[in-house]
């Protein structure tokens, strides 16, 4: 619940500093996972989603502001994707640190080691590990193939 309270305070930090297109960001931040507190009182957790959620939820809006920027900017609207791409960078001081290329081939020698993984078969094994350790912290999309990679050789 650390991650809600800071993006709380940075809420009321930008209405204090009158930042507008800030504000409007961190309240899309903030309905994002009002959404998913619904959704997850109809499937019976009380308490709502927890930080690991929460760090889905903004990573998943990253994602979605990435593609409709490279649409924008294909279609010739640079004011549009300026915009998203702003938004980006609101969304990303919630996330934690990204690793490295380095750090995420460390990453996934780690798991496949710690899970014992011998085979492409072991790889949702390896893949839920790494989900596990590095949420937020590594695009699972572009890591994906560097596990099957790992362990098909």
């Amino acid at each position: 619940m650390e991650l809600r309270s800071r993006i709380n305070a940075a809420m009321k930090q930008a209405m204090k500093d009158k930042s507008a297109e800030r504000l409007s960001t961190i309240r899309l931040i903030n309905a994002a996972i009002k959404d998913r507190d619904i959704a997850a009182r109809t499937e019976g957790k009380e308490n709502g989603v927890g930080d690991d959620e929460v760090l889905a939820i903004l990573a998943k809006m990253t994602k979605q502001r990435q593609e409709s920027a490279k649409t924008y900017e294909e279609a010739g609207r640079l004011d549009l994707s300026e915009r998203e791409l702003a938004e980006i960078k609101v969304i990303e001081e919630f996330l934690p640190r990204q690793l490295t290329d380095d750090e995420i081939r460390s990453a996934i020698s780690d798991a496949i080691n710690e899970v014992g993984a011998g085979s492409i078969r072991d790889m949702g094994k390896v893949m839920g590990t790494l989900k596990s350790k590095y949420a937020g912290q590594m695009d699972f999309g572009a890591v994906g193939p560097l596990v099957k990679n790992n362990l098909s050789s």
